[in-house]
Formats: structure tokens, sequence, C-alpha cells
């Protein structure tokens, strides 16, 4: 063995991306993995499934499902692996240096799935079964991948001649280093901002709230302070109920802001070159626009059929607003206020007005919704609906200490899925509400149970106490549990068709209409 390769082995073997995984149920060693192991370890995972894929295409024997499609789903565990570890701390825990490796990644990712995603052999062997699909005697989930399959190869150009895979090539390479820059210029201005307040600042703030602040300036490395910052956990209860519009002002700019502030983190250019090449990424393969490429595998099929549906709610959502906006306009009137209503202005008296009308009260309600009570309601729902029990795991390594970890068990009391509930708003978390996974359930060569990932940004209680939610942080921890619960409960052989891998659309559809309402709702008036 010569020295170089000596060298690598000796390497490899000090890679935990690269070893079985000696942990409890064989879950990531967090601990042990360094932001330099990551371009070695996808290296090898890249050269790996490079090899196994070559292998599928040059395989001599007429192609049938286990030669062709269970290969492919065999095929990229070690990328899977990496990958599933790498973009969980990308989006929930970065650095510096996780960021820097993004940027290589990113493009170099694409780089590999291009050959393996437009080659015409490979493709032509996917096409020959599903075009003799019917005569395979194959089952409704092998039925099911074969078109699945057929599909993604098909959107992905593998029909396109050279010259055309050649240009899809170039552009998936550089929509991968412009949806990276993108998201890391958001996560860039969110951590570069924040606004302290002092104690002139706090009109109409609640204990809870100052507390969550204090909380937040204590995470950022500044004891004593309290400060609003741009996770909207932060920036939604600010608005609703400081009396400083002045503040409320500044923080809702900054806020509708983010990417937009002409700095390095300015996505202007970046939006505008992804939507040109994702047009021309449509034309290539034939569609009319990007909108009739993306909606043609969706629910909807058609651009006309979600403008058709959105006109319909347009409408009466859009009287129900103006008739809001009077209201609160008339609100501003009657306590002597002599300005128009204002973005800013319009969670902060839609609040007033809602404690007139109902009785309601946001931050009255919050003590009854502690996060941990939620957490155990969102249990509780689980357990009498499908008969599944959640016991809380101490030895499972995570990626930050505020992570917690459950092991579920199905009825029979054996174990089907660990649960990661990773909770609280940070500076090195992107912002939003998510659920992903380390792994995913299938059942192809042995039984593999998932570890899933549900993501929130909630305000943390200073100094240990509780955290409290909104009613809407409460709706968002269900709504991201039921997909979680998705994952949990997936019973499928092939790992592409897990509950963490397909995501039916409808499901998304009511919620997001409800966020985008929540999230700007004095567009509606416009």
């Amino acid at each position: 063995m010569s020295e170089t390769s000596a060298d690598a082995k000796a390497q490899a073997l000090a890679n935990p991306l690269l070893k079985a995984w000696r942990t409890p149920l064989e879950t990531p060693p967090f601990a042990e993995i360094k932001p330099e192991h990551f371009l070695p370890a996808f290296e090898q995972a890249f050269a790996d499934h490079s090899a196994e894929v070559t292998a599928i295409t040059h395989d001599p024997a007429l192609p049938d499902f286990d030669n062709t499609i269970t290969a492919l789903e065999r095929s990229g565990k070690l990328l899977s692996k990496v990958s599933a570890v790498f973009y969980d701390l990308v989006s929930a825990h970065s650095s510096p240096a996780i960021l820097e490796i993004d940027k290589e990644v990113s493009p170099r990712m694409a780089r590999h799935w291009n050959p393996i995603m437009m080659n015409a052999v490979l493709f032509g062997r996917i096409a020959m079964l599903h075009e003799k699909r019917a005569s395979l005697g194959l089952t409704g989930e092998q039925m099911r991948l074969l078109e699945r399959t057929y599909t993604r190869f098909r959107r992905s150009g593998a029909g396109l001649d050279d010259a055309a895979k050649a240009r899809m090539a170039e552009i998936n390479e550089r929509l991968a280093h412009l949806g990276t820059s993108f998201s890391h210029h958001l996560l860039g201005d969110e951590q570069e901002w924040f606004m302290e307040l002092g104690e002139d600042d706090r009109a109409g703030l609640s204990d809870t709230f100052v507390a969550a602040a204090t909380a937040a300036a204590e995470e950022r490395g500044m004891p004593g302070k309290a400060i609003v910052t741009l996770s909207r956990s932060s920036v939604e209860p600010f608005l609703q109920s400081s009396s400083r519009r002045d503040l409320r002002e500044k923080v809702y700019k900054a806020f509708t802001a983010r990417g937009d502030n002409g700095n390095a983190n300015d996505n202007n250019a970046t939006i505008v070159e992804i939507l040109r090449l994702r047009e021309e990424t449509a034309k290539i393969l034939g569609f009319p626009t990007y909108a009739a490429y993306r909606l043609e595998d969706s629910m909807a099929k058609t651009p006309e059929a979600v403008r058709g549906l959105l006109e319909r709610v347009w409408k009466p959502a859009r009287a129900r607003a103006l008739a809001d906006r009077d209201a609160l306009q008339a609100l501003i009137a009657e306590e002597g206020g002599n300005f128009t209503l204002a973005s800013w202005d319009w969670r902060y008296y839609a609040e007033k007005l809602r404690q007139r009308r109902a009785n309601f009260d946001d931050s009255a309600i919050k003590p009854y919704l502690v996060l941990d009570h939620m957490i155990e309601a969102a249990f509780d729902c689980a357990t009498r609906l499908f008969g599944v029990t959640f016991e809380e795991r101490k030895d499972i390594p995570v990626w930050h200490p505020d992570v917690r970890v459950w092991e579920v068990k199905g009825r029979d009391g054996q174990h089907k899925a660990l649960f990661y509930g990773d909770y609280f708003a940070r500076p090195s978390k992107r912002s939003g509400a998510w659920m992903t996974s380390l792994r995913d359930q299938q059942k192809l060569d042995g039984d593999v149970a998932p570890l899933v990932i549900n993501v929130c940004n909630f305000a943390k209680g200073a100094d240990g106490a509780p955290s409290l939610l909104s009613p809407d942080d409460a709706r968002t921890l269900f709504h991201e549990f039921g997909h979680g619960l998705h994952g949990m409960l997936s019973n499928v052989t092939y790992p592409s068709l897990s509950g963490t891998s397909v995501f039916t659309d409808f499901v998304e559809l009511p919620s997001q209409l409800y966020e985008h309402w929540q999230e700007r709702p004095e567009v509606l008036q416009r």
C-alpha cells in the first residue's frame, strides 16, 4: 500500500461520517463530527454513488425492476447519510465554517447529480420498464416507485438532446449556488440586526416578552440586556404589543427588508437571476413558464387552476381586510391618533380590537400554552389517535443542548422512531419552522427506523423560566408535529416513498395561505 493511500485510509477511519455509528440506535455522533469532516465524507459519498450508478447503467442484463429501480434505491446510502447530517446543521445550527462548506458543496452536489439524472442509458432502462409497467406484475408500492422515478428523470431533462442537457447542467449548478447564497444572505441579515430595548422602549411589552428578549440577548453574548431580533417569534409579539409606534416601524421595516438592504446580503440580483434561469429551464423542458413546469407534477396541475383558487379566496379575503382596516383606523381616531394606519400598526391595533370585540388577550392566553405542555398535548393526541407513545431519551447525541429527543414506540411497545425537537430561536438557526429527518424509514434491507426532526423558532424563557407560546406558535408546533408523524408512522419498503420524502401538497395549502395572511395581513388591502 502506498503512503498516500495509507494516509487516505487513516483519515477515513478517523472520520466519524465514514464509520459505523456505535451510538444508541445508530444515531449521528454530533459531538464527534467537526466541519473538516464533511468535505472528505462528501468526496467519498460522491465517488461511491457514482460507481453504484455506473454499475446499474452498464448492467448487461435486460432491465427489470430489481436490477434498475431497486438498485437505484439501494445506491447513495453514504451520500444520504452525510447530507442529512450536514443540511441539518446548515439549517438548524450553522457556523461560519459550515456555511463556507455549504458554498462549496451545493454546486458540487448539482455537478454530481446532473450526469445521473440526465444519463440517457439509465433513463432508457427506466423508460423501458415504465412503458411495459402493466405487464411487470408489480405491487402497488412498486408501481408508485416506478412512476415517480420515471417522472423525476423526465422532469430533470433525461430525455433532452446533448446541447440542451449541457445547458440544463449549467443552469442547475448556477441555481444551486444562487439558492445557497439567497439563504445565507437572509441568515446574515437576521444575525446582524437586533434592536436593544432600554427601559423607555418597553412600553406595552409583557413581562414574558421582556424575559424572552433578555434570553435572546444572553444567546448573543449580551448578558443583562434585552433585544428584539428578526426571528418571527420576536418580531410578531413586539409588533402586537409595543405601544412605541416609532419602534414598531423600525422593527417591521427591518423584518420585511431582510435581503433587501443594498449590503453584502442583498438578494435583489440573486432573485432576478433565479427567476430568469427558472424560466429558461421551463422553456428547455417544453413548458411555457416555470409555474407550468412546477405545477405539472402537483395536485393543482396548472397555473390557471392555482389562479382560479386564489381569485376565489382573494375577493372575500380582501373585503374582510378592508373592513378590518376601517375598524382599525376608527380605533386610531378614537384614541386621538392623527395618522393613517400603516403596516407596522396593523397587529398592534388588531390586538386591541380583538380584546374589545372578543375579550381575547393573546398575552393572557400564553401562560396556558407552556411549551412543555403543548409538546405533551401533541404527544397525547398522537397516542389517542395512533397508539404511539413517547419517552424522552437523554442518551441520544444532539447538535445543540436545547435539542430534546424522544423514543417513539408503537401499540405493540416496539421501537418505531426517534423524534428530535429543536424548538428555540438562536442566531445559528434560519427562521421559520420545518420538519426533516436524519434517516428515513424503509424495509428494503432490514427494518430501518426513522430519525425525525421538528425545528421551530420559539422564544426561550429567561433564566430557566418556561417558554410560553402564542396561539399561533402552538398551531405551528402541532402543524410541524403532524409532518413529523408522517415520518414516524411511515411503513414502506423503499426509502424514496417514505413519509419524510413524499409530502402531498394539499397538506400544506391551508396552512400556507393562513401563514401568508398572518405574516403580511396588510397586503390584502392593496
